[in-house]
């Protein structure tokens, strides 16, 4: 009798316990069949192009990534070095409206400082969204004159690209006739895009007493600063954006802008690229009024009758990427294609 009753003692004491390991297992997190590999950082979502992948970049030389690594199936780019390296965000964050320009009350005028530089007159303006400068080159002649907007890429502000990257200077060389404005634009992953809307930055200048011309107006880019032009597509005074080395996402606007845009036909897009040669080749190859060459010409002259007219001009440059906006032999030649008057 004492053997029976010590063994169903045992018994419900077993019972106990396997009831509750049933139990902490089952509050448990479920297993995913991955548990030993590391989770991949998770990236901002993407309202404009879901499913692109980050892209790392060079932060010394604002290096955006692996050419391909943005198309479709590719395999993610490796983990950058903290030391070294930092990612480009191909899919920005949404961020909120910006507040009103700093003085843009209507009738009040905003900071400037004005100095001469190549020769030329300019004026950098203070506002709450950055500087921006505005430069106006020998024998400028508002009556004809249209309006070039530069705007840089990751790890330089406005101050920094306007210096060591002689913008005065590539915009003489270009002698075309035109206001030169280079505003603030994001310096990295985490930051806004100062001008979202293109009017804001217009109407920053005129508060500045600075009178805009009525010509053709061009949009510049290089790299990181497709996040800014891209919002600007569909603004109807621009006349023609140039892409260097920067279209790493964004396709559906510079196509609205070349293609499905109410205003597309009055149009022109040209596309330099060293890193993302083939995101832009395959880009260029979606249209058949594309035209595609090897290499920058060593002046405005050696493009042919054809490519100056092409609606989407694509070019394999055969400098790199910080090189096209470094060198002087890029930016100049291009402004030579456009719409622009020469002076």
């Amino acid at each position: 009798m004492k053997l029976f009753v010590t063994a169903l003692a045992a018994l419900v004491v077993l019972g106990t316990l396997s009831g509750s390991i049933s139990t902490a297992r089952a509050d448990d997190p479920p297993r995913t069949g991955d548990d030993d590999k590391p989770a991949r950082p998770e990236g901002p979502a993407d309202t404009a192009n879901p499913g692109k992948a980050d892209a790392p970049g060079d932060q010394a030389g604002d290096e955006p990534g692996i050419p391909g690594e943005n198309a479709p199936g590719a395999p993610a780019a490796p983990a950058p070095s903290p030391r070294t390296k930092a990612r480009m965000v191909t899919n920005p964050r949404p961020h909120p409206a910006r507040p009103p320009v700093e003085g843009d009350d209507g009738d009040g005028r905003l900071e400037k400082r004005e100095d001469t530089v190549q020769g030329g007159k300019h004026f950098r303006i203070k506002t709450s969204r950055g500087a921006v400068h505005v430069w106006f080159p020998p024998d400028y002649d508002r009556a004809t004159a249209g309006t070039v907007i530069y705007v840089h890429g990751y790890y330089t502000d406005a101050d920094g690209a306007w210096r060591e990257h002689e913008l005065a200077k590539q915009f003489k060389a270009s002698h075309q006739n035109a206001l030169f404005i280079v505003p603030d634009a994001p310096a990295g992953n985490d930051d806004e895009v100062q001008w979202p809307a293109l009017k804001d930055l217009r109407k920053a200048v005129a508060r500045a007493n600075i009178h805009l011309p009525d010509g053709p107006v061009v949009v510049m880019g290089h790299s990181g600063a497709f996040r800014t032009v891209m919002q600007w597509v569909d603004h109807k005074l621009v006349d023609q954006i140039i892409l260097l080395d920067a279209l790493y996402a964004g396709e559906s606007a510079f196509d609205e802008f070349i293609a499905s845009g109410k205003r597309a036909g009055d149009h022109k897009l040209i596309v330099v690229a060293a890193s993302t040669s083939e995101e832009s080749a395959s880009f260029a190859k979606r249209y058949k009024f594309a035209v595609a060459r090897e290499r920058m010409p060593s002046a405005a002259g050696g493009f042919t009758k054809r490519e100056r007219g092409a609606k989407l001009l694509y070019i394999r440059s055969q400098f790199e990427h910080m090189a096209i906006v470094t060198s002087g032999k890029v930016i100049p030649t291009l402004l030579r294609v456009t719409p622009l008057k020469a002076i």
